[in-house]
């Protein structure tokens, strides 16, 4: 039987242009392309540690 996994609402509100390139790897690693752009990952270890390095970037918030 599947189990619901957590997820986690990843929202890119700043500009990847002139970061370096780790941080715009962990950007393009969690699905963000774009400014304003939305995605949904699973909350796992690996996840939280690049939401982590990139938080100045991002805005984050629980998936219902």
């Amino acid at each position: 039987m599947a189990t619901a996994q957590k997820k986690v609402r990843v929202t890119l509100v700043r500009s990847m242009h002139g970061r370096l390139r780790a941080h715009r790897a962990c950007a393009r690693g969690l699905g963000l392309r774009r400014m304003h752009q939305t995605v949904e990952v699973i909350d796992t270890p690996e996840n939280r540690g690049m939401i982590k390095k990139i938080s100045y970037m991002l805005k984050c918030e629980e998936a219902s």
